[in-house]
């Protein structure tokens, strides 16, 4: 029989605690819940009022891998939910972590979380602009360490700032708060930059998906701006043959890179790097940081 904890005040079925989901490091299911309860104030800073897609892997990443945006049959009715209409389902709903309790019943179906860039309140409206460097072998994170700092200057160069994390698989995510901005014209800025990296850096980056375009390249993947698009929440484990996290880090951090294990972090690295340096991605949780978008018709001196 599932034991049953209390979690503030709500009682949460948890299931076979013991169960190995990582091989390679012997990283148990109790210890993924161990890890989300103790990261928890710093993840749920970040996914607080934003619908979440899970992808579940409850035999561990090398079993069966299934992507839900719909409540798991079984969601608690505490558990809080929003509205998120899609073409296919004007009615459809997704779960929404509120709380420690809502976390750790997700997390006892072992998940990654992924969000879209907006919040449940407002859908489409993006307060939130991502790219996700991903490279194509033999590049590694320290090539997308190269084009994130390019990123990060240039967006700097139109008063956005951005921060970056691992994608705890192979690439990096730069992440930039903005003042609340359509959806779509946030993709079509994205778009706009990661087209120039590519004209500016033009042995580094590509911009297009296409699989011939890019070995030895960095993707400067800018569509998970799209409204219906979702990107792995900060602090979500990943679906790796190891306990990867997806792991704010710091500028120095990214300069600093040298090899692609440089950028690495074990769940069990995390605790220790949020004692040390606090939480890396705290800054985007305040609007008074966010940053406006420059004008469809603004350009740069210089730059076609």
């Amino acid at each position: 029989m599932a034991p049953i904890t209390m979690v503030e005040g709500r009682r949460i079925s948890l299931s076979n605690l013991d169960k190995v989901l990582y091989p390679e490091t012997g990283f148990t299911k109790g210890e993924v819940l161990h890890y989300y309860a103790t990261v928890a104030q710093s993840l749920l800073a970040h996914i607080h009022n934003r619908p979440v897609s899970f992808l579940r892997y409850p035999d561990g990443p090398d079993g069966q891998r299934f992507f839900t945006k719909n409540p798991p049959p079984g969601t608690p009715a505490w558990v809080e939910t929003a509205p998120v209409p899609r073409s296919d389902d004007p009615s459809a709903e997704q779960v929404v972590i509120a709380d420690l309790p809502s976390l750790m019943w997700a997390a006892n179906l072992v998940v990654e979380f992924h969000t879209h860039q907006w919040p449940s309140d407002s859908p489409a409206i993006a307060d939130r602009m991502v790219f996700d460097l991903d490279p194509g072998p033999p590049a590694t994170v320290v090539e997308c360490c190269a084009a994130a700092l390019w990123l990060r200057d240039r967006l700097a160069a139109d008063g956005l700032r951005a921060y970056a994390k691992t994608s705890g698989s192979k690439g990096l995510h730069l992440a930039v708060a903005v003042e609340p901005t359509p959806s779509e014209r946030v993709s079509e800025y994205a778009k706009t930059l990661a087209q120039e990296a590519e004209r500016e850096l033009p042995d580094l980056v590509v911009h297009r998906m296409a699989k011939a375009l890019r070995p030895g390249k960095v993707f400067v993947d800018h569509s998970q701006n799209a409204a219906a698009k979702t990107t792995a929440a900060p602090y979500t484990l990943r679906a790796r043959a190891r306990p990867t996290v997806s792991a704010p880090v710091s500028w120095q951090e990214v300069e600093d890179c040298r090899t692609a294990s440089d950028l690495v972090f074990l769940a069990d690295d995390i605790p220790p790097r949020l004692a040390r340096d606090g939480d890396l991605f705290g800054p985007l949780t305040d609007p008074d940081r966010a940053g406006k978008l420059p004008g469809a018709s603004r350009k740069r001196k210089g730059r076609p």
